[in-house]
């Protein structure tokens, strides 16, 4: 079945010149090849970079952060609350990187617009349980994407954030 999967892979290993093709040439300490490491890497989860909006195509997001202070931003659709923080400089945590497995993007939506956005799935749902001063208008900022309805969006940005999967490791 490898040979099949992987044909590439398996001829690599097999026409090596070493007996232990992951190693590096004799040496003191064990290193692995570059494509061994490569076998036990993952990428780096990196944010979205997002593009800027075109000129009069922009939506408004006023984010208000734990001291009061207002910052708004320019979007564009679909871009979702969590990326558009990161990209502007805005603390929000983001600590699974949009995937649903915490609750660190937390916010609170103004409820003029609450009824705008989709309505959160079970999976959202259960996340929210966790978040640290949930209210009747919480949202996880990485499930709320922008449409041209939430132009003019506000959202607070709670005091704390509750990291369960943190905790989990103490």
């Amino acid at each position: 079945m490898l040979r099949r999967v992987y044909p590439h892979f398996i001829k690599n290993f097999l026409s090596s010149r070493s007996s232990t093709p992951f190693l590096a040439p004799s040496t003191s300490t064990l290193r692995l090849t570059s494509q061994a490491r490569s076998l036990f890497q993952t990428p780096a989860l990196q944010h979205k970079v997002l593009d800027k909006p075109a000129a009069g195509e922009g939506l408004q997001v006023t984010y208000i952060t734990p001291d009061n202070e207002k910052i708004t931003i320019t979007a564009r659709e679909g871009d979702n609350l969590l990326d558009l923080a990161h990209n502007n400089d805005i603390e929000l945590e983001g600590a699974c990187e949009g995937s649903l497995a915490c609750s660190t993007c937390h916010v609170i939506v103004d409820p003029e617009f609450y009824d705008h956005i989709p309505e959160p799935t079970d999976e959202e749902n259960d996340m929210l349980d966790l978040a640290f001063g949930l209210t009747e208008t919480s949202r996880l900022g990485c499930q709320v994407c922008m449409t041209k309805e939430l132009n003019g969006i506000t959202v607070r940005i709670p005091s704390m954030t509750r990291n369960v999967q943190q905790e989990k490791l103490k």
